[in-house]
């Protein structure tokens, strides 16, 4: 059966069905959404069919010592950063045995960090053993809007990358 044409309520249900219907599993790597993708995956009644697990790898040395990051990658991109958001993906779904790994980092707020970057920026990227890419953002408004938004964005980037060209 197609879920093509059928209707959702929410966002993760259309992505947790697709999941389901390709036979694929995804895993997450999550800094400044601290677990929210992974709330909303499972929010869906049989995630353990699709959800391998999540990592909230908060600081720099978690992105290290629980994901893999290099330390040198973070040291000179930043752990806000295109590239440490896929070596976090890539960490995420190698260490919970996942097809597709999502990686988030960011800053929420309301403080920024030692770089340049504006708050509200958050890189996410999607991989799997053969495909990665990533996004960048400009959220606004407040740390919780951020948060939402950041892991919206998370569920579409999934959904279209599961429905295909």
């Amino acid at each position: 059966m197609s879920i093509v044409n059928c209707q959702f309520e929410s966002l993760e249900g259309l992505v947790a069905a697709l999941l389901t219907e390709l036979g694929l599993t995804v895993a997450a790597a999550e800094s400044c959404t601290g677990g929210l993708l992974a709330k909303r995956l499972t929010d869906i009644p049989g995630a353990s069919k699709y959800f391998m697990g999540g990592i909230v790898s908060y600081s720099t040395q978690s992105k290290t010592s629980l994901l893999g990051v290099d330390p040198e990658l973070i040291k000179e991109k930043g752990a806000v950063s295109r590239e440490v958001a896929l070596a976090m993906a890539d960490g995420a779904r190698e260490k919970l045995g996942a097809d597709i790994g999502v990686g988030i980092t960011g800053l929420a707020g309301p403080d920024g960090d030692s770089s340049a970057l504006s708050v509200g920026t958050v890189f996410i990227a999607l991989t799997t053993k053969d495909v990665s890419f990533c996004e960048c953002f400009s959220l606004t408004y407040t740390r919780d809007r951020v948060r939402s938004d950041a892991t919206t964005y998370a569920l579409e980037m999934l959904q279209v990358f599961l429905s295909g060209p």
